[in-house]
């Protein structure tokens, strides 16, 4: 007898995953299918803040930022092991907006969102402050502001981990062929990751699939009446040497309007982000070219003492942000605010996601499950605004406490290891540990400060099947290691049953 679920989400990306928590924390029944990896594509691809958007407010999108500024907080609060605070320091360009442009609208950013924990912005003397030392002595006065960093790909696993706990199927590598409507249900035809084909039965239909979302709509029988077109934007990132001394990130203007930013990245590293290119092809087969490697390295040029080449560039990736198309020219400029799309023919909804940030998938989530309210006719109330993710139970305040336990409890785990575990899985560290005295007790040593007893974790409690989801998504500790240490993982992974 085929399965039958209140909501079948299509996507494994941040929004679909958020849905699925959400719902499942409800008590409705939900099945997610994702054709490749939890965060594969965009989700992954992002520049790893939880922010509001400062450069959002010249678009005079006061909404979006304000409610991206609140949830900023109620995030840091749910996982404060994925998250932190992070200090940015813009530097005044006396060729581009003026220095109380950027003052008020910094005020602006401070306030509208309601700011509790995170520190306000400070005036800066560049020429006297530390966080100047890297830059061109030209530049002589800044502003410090706060956002905070997020591990994106991490953040996908664990709403999809706590949406698996309140009952939730998450389906990995399994592709949606087609779906229909039949009798005020849907009937969803998916592809197993072994070759099988089955139908799953569904009242509602949530289409989350990002740069897909248009592909699934013409998979869906009838396909919905959508009024909404969406413009791919490429953003691309570069990961080269660690650019400078000091935790502080770097928010630099550029004349096209852009802001570009550098950020401290896995200890040894920065990362330097992002483009906007409008996109057109493949979203599978996207990638950084020449062109935004010179365009990255010549902004950030422009600013610091010591020039960036391409030639510097140790690792790149690229993703596309499937936006709505408001008919802006410039894609820099177009909308980062997500539309829901309702469909609801035949009894049977459909609710595509068009657009949206990494910020507001909490609020996206909650906002979707209002909307199929009616149809699902379920009573649970929103919850996840209050809610930890799995990992975060200890909470943003407790966190150093909290690293001084594991260090009490296991004097034998070393201190850039155990940094290292909880800031990817916080109290869950004592799951990854269990039974384990000594670090022979982990298993296999892979290089990288990479045990067996981590990758038997990931695959059992995180979906992880292959060496690239472990160590480029579930961790960046590719960066770390030699090809044949990767390769090693790749090789241990296929000998799993």
């Amino acid at each position: 007898m085929a399965q039958v679920a209140d909501i079948f989400i299509i996507g494994g990306g941040i929004n679909g995953v958020g849905i699925a928590r959400d719902a499942a924390g409800r008590g409705l029944k939900v099945i997610l299918a994702e054709k490749d990896d939890l965060a594969s594509h965009t989700s992954s691809s992002s520049s790893k803040l939880i922010h509001g958007g400062l450069r959002y407010l010249e678009h005079y999108e006061f909404r979006l930022v304000r409610e991206s500024l609140m949830e900023r907080e109620i995030l840091l609060n749910a996982a404060p092991h994925l998250i932190r605070p992070l200090r940015f320091v813009l530097p005044h360009h006396k060729g581009l907006r003026p220095a109380f442009i950027l003052r008020l609208g910094l005020f602006l950013y401070d306030y509208i969102g309601g700011r509790k924990i995170l520190p306000p912005t400070k005036t800066l003397a560049l020429t006297k402050h530390p966080h100047g030392k890297p830059l061109k002595p030209t530049l002589t006065k800044g502003f410090e502001y706060s956002d905070c960093w997020v591990d994106d790909a991490r953040l996908v696993a664990m709403s999809a981990v706590d949406a698996a706990r309140h009952g939730a199927t998450i389906l990995t590598r399994t592709k949606v062929l087609g779906a229909k409507r039949q009798k005020g249900l849907w009937n969803i035809t998916v592809r197993e990751p072994n070759g099988e084909m089955h139908v799953i039965k569904a009242s509602a239909l949530v289409n989350a699939a990002g740069p897909w979302v248009d592909k699934i709509e013409d998979k869906a029988s009838p396909p919905p009446q959508s009024s909404k077109q969406i413009k791919m934007v490429k953003g691309s990132h570069i990961v080269v040497p660690r650019l400078y001394h000091g935790e502080q990130a770097f928010t630099f203007q550029h004349t096209d309007g852009r802001v570009i930013f550098t950020i401290p990245y896995e200890n040894n590293y920065t990362l330097i982000g992002t483009t906007d290119v409008a996109f057109s092809g493949d979203p599978d087969q996207v990638s950084i070219d020449k062109h935004e490697k010179e365009y990255l390295c010549s902004v950030v040029s422009e600013y610091l003492e010591a020039p960036v080449i391409p030639e510097s560039i140790i690792w790149s990736y690229a993703g596309v942000r499937p936006l709505v198309d408001d008919g802006a020219e410039n894609a820099s400029k177009t909308t980062r605010d997500y539309v829901l799309e309702l469909d609801t023919q035949e009894g049977a909804p459909m609710l595509s996601v068009y657009g949206g940030k990494i910020t507001t998938f909490r609020c996206l989530a909650e906002e979707a499950l209002e909307k199929l309210q009616a149809f699902l006719q379920y009573g649970g109330q929103p919850w996840t605004a209050s809610a930890p993710l799995p990992g975060g139970e200890m909470g943003y305040e407790n966190i150093v406490f909290y690293i001084g336990a594991i260090k009490t409890a296991y004097p034998w785990l070393p201190d850039s290891l155990c940094h290292r575990y909880i800031r990817s899985y916080g109290t869950l560290t004592e799951t990854l540990l269990s039974r384990k005295t000594s670090l022979e007790d982990m298993g296999q040593a892979f290089g990288a400060s990479l045990y067996e007893a981590e990758l038997v974790y990931l695959k059992q409690h995180e979906w992880a099947t292959t060496a690239e989801d472990a160590l480029w998504r579930r961790s960046k500790l590719g960066l770390h290691m030699t090809e044949e240490e990767q390769h090693s993982v790749a090789q241990w992974f296929e000998s799993q049953p």
